[in-house]
């Protein structure tokens, strides 16, 4: 009742503003040091000493700076998934924490005595991983007393003059690499809803000119044509016809002096589109206006689907329609590329909990071993990438078995229970804190 009659005023929710912030700055703190003491109960100080006492399949990794101990991979993965994090997140979190607590202790005293915010102490440990001992701990003697109040700026020329102090053939290797920053990047990674991606880069001068001169030409000649759209939507088209049409030219074939021929390359007029859409019945009556990219999960129109397809470059490939509920089984141990494709497209990812690495680059695993009797079949095959593979395989503790088609019920070691399916991963262990909402 008094915490409600505080909230009634504006000083109150101050209040409890303040100490909710307080209480997850001291929880961030508590999370690192578990993270810590779980590193310690899984690590080794060596190489020599990880090599004559490993366990096989498993590896140590170095997961912080040089001089700090060596963690067994495996651990990574359950304090990861207990976290309710991807297997990578849970890596970072436990390389800084290991960071901090052997390599950069001033920080660390200060994120134990509630007196530094976790996030900031993580983002310098993250940095410093890549310099020498001697380095980092410069670093940590200059910054440790202001890390309150220093941003990323200030941190990065302290960085930048560790390595000059302590570490000068590699702050020469990188003046050398750095004379040439040149790069064109076509970002496929977050298409957006409307079916366009990023493109980005930084040319030679001579080249960004004539790139510029070419797209602002043929931006002129779309509009002459009658195109409605607005400069810069122009341009962006325009790019796409030049891609389509002008790279390659005739020049890049002939013959030299001598009589040599040279070049030859195809003039490039088609583009490919390939399109895996899982039908509904909204699909099917017309009310249905979404597709999907499947190589990135981002959705699309279907009327941008329709305008990829409907170019006249375009070549338009209709591959066999695979059923997800068909039951493929064979007799073999390799697993066929009709399977293969069932069930990448069926789960979409590796079906660990929590990893989201698309299934195309994943192994597939029989969730029952072959060797144990397990068939080689739509309901025993499940994508796992080499990661999560081999921890299922050599890690002892993990399995998972097949509650439904797509469907998976994991247990880690400690006994946590995870389900995994086409909607994510649930916590579904007993003592598995509430889910948000």
């Amino acid at each position: 009742m008094e915490a409600a009659t505080d909230l009634d005023s504006r000083a109150g929710v101050l209040t409890a503003a303040r100490a909710a912030r307080a209480a997850e700055m001291v929880a961030a703190a508590d999370q690192l040091a578990r993270a810590a003491e779980w590193a310690a109960m899984h690590s080794v100080d060596s190489l020599d000493e990880a090599s004559a006492s490993a366990v096989f399949g498993e590896t140590v990794v170095p997961i912080a700076g040089p001089g700090a101990p060596l963690v067994g991979e495996f651990c990574v993965a359950e304090l990861a998934a207990a976290l309710g994090m991807p297997t990578d997140h849970g890596r970072w979190l436990i390389g800084e924490a290991v960071e901090l607590e052997h390599r950069l202790p001033r920080l660390w005293a200060r994120v134990m005595r509630y007196d530094l915010p976790a996030w900031r102490a993580r983002r310098i440990a993250r940095q410093t991983m890549e310099l020498t001992e001697p380095a980092a701990g410069f670093v940590d003697r200059q910054v440790a007393h202001v890390a309150h109040r220093v941003g990323p700026i200030v941190v990065d020329r302290l960085i930048e003059e560790a390595v000059a102090r302590f570490m000068p053939e590699t702050a020469e290797e990188a003046a050398a690499s750095a004379a040439d920053h040149r790069c064109f990047t076509v970002d496929h990674r977050q298409v957006s809803f409307a079916g366009t991606s990023k493109v980005y880069g930084e040319l030679d001068l001579a080249d960004a000119l004539d790139l510029d001169a070419a797209v602002s030409a043929r931006a002129a000649h779309l509009e002459a044509l009658g195109s409605s759209l607005p400069l810069g939507a122009r341009r962006a088209a325009a790019v796409g016809e030049i891609a389509r049409a002008d790279l390659v030219l005739d020049l890049l074939s002939g013959t030299t002096e001598d009589g040599q021929s040279v070049g030859g390359v195809a003039r490039r007029g088609s583009r490919e589109v390939v399109l895996h859409v899982h039908l509904s019945q909204d699909a099917l009556s017309g009310r249905s206006v979404v597709g999907r990219v499947e190589n990135t999960g981002d959705l699309v129109t279907a009327d941008q689907i329709r305008q990829w397809c409907g170019d006249p470059f375009a070549r338009v490939v209709v591959k066999p329609v695979i059923d997800l509920d068909e039951h493929i089984h064979v007799g073999s141990y390799e697993v066929p590329d009709r399977l293969a494709e069932q069930i990448d497209l069926r789960d979409g990812g590796c079906v660990f909990p929590w990893c989201a690495r698309p299934a195309r680059r994943c192994d597939h695993d029989h969730v029952v071993p072959h060797s144990q009797g397990g068939t080689t079949c739509s309901c025993n095959i499940a994508p796992l990438c080499r990661r999560h593979h081999r921890l299922k395989t050599h890690a002892v503790g993990w399995s998972y078995t097949v509650l439904d088609s797509g469907t998976y019920l994991w247990r880690s070691p400690h006994g946590y229970r995870f389900l995994r399916d086409h909607t994510g991963t649930r916590d579904v262990t007993d003592d598995a804190p509430p889910r948000p909402g």
